[in-house]
Formats: structure tokens, C-alpha cells, sequence
């Protein structure tokens, strides 16, 4: 069950991609996924329309050739340093939209099969809502460039999530596979994870890692207990997940993509209550002193 739902970097790859999310996975049907490392004068092309896709700069610049309508637009993403170094610029592109990526690091494209076209539409990092969410342990640093208060997008819901050495996210476990107004929604959901060593460590980027569980709900039965490294890929078709857990000596990152059948685009979910009393805890805690992530003076993109 485990090797259906959980995949090593490089099991996914296809077509110059390093990892691809998509229809074709077996009991995979509204989010999607590519990432890819790009060098110098490397192309990547987004030829399909009837898919909303959001770009995002995992490290390096990338620019976004982008024709719509008959339209060519140019989009510069500045980038970052790495996914632990602050906000990056994003681009969110339209159903109706066709693309080339060129630049020069790591780029991750988050898609939705979809008919409706939105506007396609570039937001700046330090237009990134950011949001300290938990307390004390439990602290992370969440992006909130794809939500539905930050983005009009057709089903697509994209955030990243930054959590210190030793701390946890995605907790307490929660799940979102049942339609109920109000209070819960359909989602998949899509963990793509990074790991590094804390600033200033002399430790091996190589060995950085975190760990990642789900677990059954009514909707369906599934389990994952792994070491997650950079590159890696989970899939929550249905279930509770978390925590993420940060090991001691290395910080974790995962890009969450997410959409679902219902004919809302809210991400509401429902705690596993045997759990859910662990958020009263967090009363009375600072945020971890840690956060902000953030890009410093001298750590900007060359």
C-alpha cells in the first residue's frame, strides 16, 4: 500500500522531468505535479490547455514564456536561493495557457485538469501571504501563494509549509475525504518534500531528512510511515495524515497541492479526534523563535 501511495525521487520520471504526478497514476484524478532540475539553456514545455498550473521556483530564476489567446507574455521569476530561504516569486496560469520554462535551478509545476479559465496571474514574493501557524513544537511557516483567500484559481489550492529542525506539521492528523458543508471537503492531496541541513551545519546535504505518516480513515485504507529526503512524493487520496516531523539537525519543506471533486474550492478539514486535543495545548506557547525563514542580504538569487 505504502509503494501505491509513496514514491522515491526519480520513481515518477518521465519526459525530462524528475517527477510526474498525473491522471496516469493509478487512483489519481484532480492534482497534478512535475518537478524538474534545469540547467543553462534547458527548455521545458507546458504544451497542454485544459489544465491550471501554478510554477513555482524551488531554487534558482526561471523565466516563463507563456502564449495565451494568441498572446506571447514574458514573466521573469526571480527565485530564490532554496525552498528554506523565504517567499518566491509564482506564476499561475490559465487552462487557456501554453508555456516554456528556461532558467537556470529547480522548478515544481502544480496542475488541476480543468475546463474553467481564470485569469493567469504573477505574484510577487513579497506579496506571499505568510503565516506562522502552531506554537512551541508545533510551530511552521506556511506560504500561502495558491489558497483560496490569496488566488482565484478553477479547483487549484497550493501552499508550502517550513518546519524547523525537531518541530512537527501536518498535526494533529486531519483528513479531508468527505463531502460535508461547512465542515469538511474532497481533497487530494499532494506532498512534495525537501529536506537540508540547519543553517551554519557542516552535515551532508544528502543526509537530511524528516518523516511522513498517513493512516486509514471510512474513506479508504492507506498507510505511510517514511524517512522523506528531497525529492520525494506522497499521495493522500484519502485518509489522515501527519505529522510531518522535522529530525533534529535538518529542516523540512513540502509543497502541499490539492483539489477535489466538490463544487467548492475550500479546504476544509476534519482532525482525527483521537488527537484533536492537542491544539489546546499550543495556548500559552510562543511561536518558535526560529521563523521567519527568510532570504538573507547576502543569500539572494545570483
Amino acid at each position: 500500500m505504502a509503494q501505491r501511495w509513496f514514491h522515491r525521487r526519480g520513481d515518477l520520471s518521465q519526459g525530462g522531468w524528475e517527477s510526474v504526478v498525473d491522471e496516469h497514476v493509478p487512483g489519481w484524478a484532480h492534482t497534478g505535479l512535475r518537478v524538474a532540475s534545469v540547467r543553462d539553456g534547458d527548455e521545458l514545455a507546458l504544451t497542454e490547455t485544459g489544465v491550471e498550473r501554478m510554477i513555482v521556483p524551488l531554487a534558482g530564476s526561471f523565466t516563463v514564456v507563456h502564449v495565451e489567446g494568441g498572446r506571447e507574455t514574458v514573466t521573469r521569476l526571480r527565485g530564490r536561493r532554496s525552498v528554506f530561504h523565504g517567499p518566491t516569486d509564482v506564476l499561475y496560469l490559465s487552462a487557456a495557457a501554453t508555456a516554456v520554462l528556461r532558467g537556470a535551478g529547480r522548478v515544481a509545476v502544480a496542475t488541476s485538469p480543468t475546463e474553467v479559465v481564470k485569469p493567469t496571474r504573477y505574484l510577487a514574493a513579497e506579496q506571499t501571504p505568510v503565516e506562522l501557524r502552531g506554537a512551541g513544537a508545533s510551530s511552521r511557516q506556511v506560504h500561502n501563494f495558491g489558497t483560496p483567500q490569496a488566488l482565484d484559481a478553477a479547483r487549484l489550492i497550493v501552499c508550502e509549509v517550513i518546519t524547523p529542525a525537531q518541530n512537527w506539521s501536518s498535526y494533529p492528523p486531519h483528513k479531508h475525504d468527505e463531502h460535508v458543508p461547512g465542515n469538511e471537503s474532497r481533497l487530494e492531496e499532494i506532498y512534495y518534500f525537501e529536506a537540508a541541513p540547519v543553517r551554519g551545519s557542516a552535515a551532508a546535504v544528502d543526509a537530511a531528512f524528516g518523516m511522513f505518516s498517513t493512516y486509514s480513515s471510512p474513506a479508504g485504507d492507506i498507510q505511510i510511515d517514511a524517512r522523506v529526503r528531497t525529492g520525494d512524493i506522497a499521495l493522500v487520496p484519502y485518509g489522515y495524515h501527519g505529522p510531518a516531523v522535522a529530525a533534529p539537525g535538518y529542516d523540512l519543506y513540502y509543497l502541499n497541492v490539492m483539489a477535489g471533486p466538490d463544487p467548492e474550492r475550500v479546504w476544509l478539514i476534519s482532525d482525527d479526534p483521537a488527537h484533536a486535543w492537542v491544539r489546546d495545548t499550543w495556548a500559552g506557547q510562543g511561536v518558535d523563535a526560529r521563523l521567519p525563514f527568510t532570504a538573507g542580504e547576502d543569500e539572494s538569487v545570483s
